[in-house]
């Protein structure tokens, strides 16, 4: 009931017009976003990057209504790469379709990306450009495009998919992924879905995030586990322990902001962690579905209303 509560909300423009605009929104927003600028967004990488933890920066915006937009959307990654590369940050970026205009064209999104994973493939050492996955409308197509992509021979190991664990396609999504060596996050997902394409109990989103997880941690390619579920943490541990899975083999991925404290426990215990730092102007609907996926996040922000 929550979550369907703050994803209505993440849809509302009026509201996100105005909370975007808002100083009291900005400010709320600020413990889950980096800030505005990329400048937010590399000083950010710096502090994560000096507790030891990977970083993959995202600037926020989905669904752009012209190609003009997403041109000047792709001219941001291509300045977020440029000071990867100059400023030796552990970092990698992540790109929505959607942002690189997908809805208004999908050749000018497919031109875009393709430019941005080139640029990264080029780089010394080479860079990595994760394709997040959006709404089930948006599945079957951002998955194609992954995979004509990553089978580029320049881009073979420098793009990869977001596979989301409550819907039922995904197990055979893995498999096709795995048959590429293409690496995967695994998430359990944020929007939304009908009963008749994805599981609606957290228990059984959970049962299938540990199956999935196992099949990824098994199959020899660098995988990112996207959770902040203490439970499916022990469990994966556990399971990396009696498999003999080596630490270095795969990565846990958390969000800027949330569970700060088992981040750095993780790091401590010897497991890689990578953190997901969002920045820019259009960072509402991001906002309110991080809101919704974990109510102690809702009575994070409440808290600092009143205070």
């Amino acid at each position: 009931m929550l979550r369907t509560f703050f994803v209505k909300l993440s849809e509302n423009r009026t509201i996100r017009d105005f909370a975007e605009r808002s100083a009291v929104g900005q400010r709320l927003s600020s413990r889950f976003v980096a800030g505005t600028s990329i400048q937010d967004a590399v000083s950010a990488t710096q502090s994560v990057n000096k507790l030891g933890m990977h970083v993959s920066l995202d600037n926020l915006g989905e669904n752009v209504t012209n190609a003009e937009e997403a041109r000047h959307s792709a001219l941001l990654y291509e300045q977020i790469l440029d000071e990867i590369n100059r400023l030796h940050l552990d970092a990698n970026v992540s790109v929505k379709l959607t942002h690189m205009g997908f809805d208004v064209d999908e050749n000018v999104a497919r031109d875009i990306v393709g430019s941005l994973v080139a640029k990264a493939a080029a780089m010394q050492p080479m860079n990595f450009v994760r394709v997040d996955m959006e709404g089930s409308p948006y599945t079957q197509r951002t998955l194609d495009l992954v995979h004509n992509l990553h089978g580029l021979p320049a881009n073979q190991g420098c793009v990869g998919a977001v596979i989301q664990a409550y819907l039922f396609r995904s197990e055979k999504d893995i498999e096709d992924l795995l048959a590429k060596g293409i690496r995967i996050r695994l998430c359990k997902g944020a929007y939304k879905e009908a009963s008749d394409i994805a599981f609606q109990q957290k228990s059984e989103v959970d049962e299938n995030y540990i199956k999935l997880t196992k099949i990824l941690m098994k199959s020899g390619v660098y995988h990112g586990l996207a959770t902040h579920d203490e439970n499916i943490i022990r469990q994966t541990v556990a399971f990396a322990q009696a498999e003999k899975i080596a630490p270095s083999s795969f990565e846990f991925q958390m969000l800027h902001g949330i569970r700060r404290d088992l981040q750095q426990k993780l790091v401590r215990d010897g497991w890689n962690v990578r953190v997901y730092i969002p920045f820019g102007t259009e960072w509402y609907p991001y906002f309110m579905r991080r809101l919704g996926e974990r109510p102690a996040n809702a009575l994070f922000v409440v808290k600092n209303l009143f205070r």
